[in-house]
């Protein structure tokens, strides 16, 4: 059974904001990406560079790993260009009481 987790309050992922949630051994990332929140696995399945650290492009909700430029769609962890071409995990994500939830396993 999954284990939920506290990320923040809704008010302290403003559109276009990112955190980093550490749980046991994962890093996770954490978008709002125009209003909707996503959370999806901090490396690039291509050289495991820190995708929180990247660019986040709220119009098409992707995420730029600013090592080699792949691009993940933050809602699904597909790569969408080289050199990335395997997916990463993503986590389902809820808001309970003004308060952003993962689910995490």
């Amino acid at each position: 059974m999954p284990q939920v987790i506290d990320v923040c309050a809704v008010s302290e992922l403003s559109p276009g904001e990112v955190r980093l949630v550490e749980w046991e051994d994962l890093e996770i990332g954490v978008f709002n990406c125009g209003g909707t929140v996503y959370a999806i696995e901090d490396r690039c399945s291509h050289d495991n560079g820190p995708l929180v650290e990247g660019e986040l492009d709220q119009a098409e909700c992707t995420i730029e790993c600013p090592r080699h430029g792949s691009l993940f769609d933050l809602r699904t962890g597909n790569p969408k260009t080289l050199p990335a071409y395997v997916p990463v995990d993503t986590f389902p994500v809820r808001i309970e009481r003004q308060t952003i939830k993962l689910e995490v396993d």
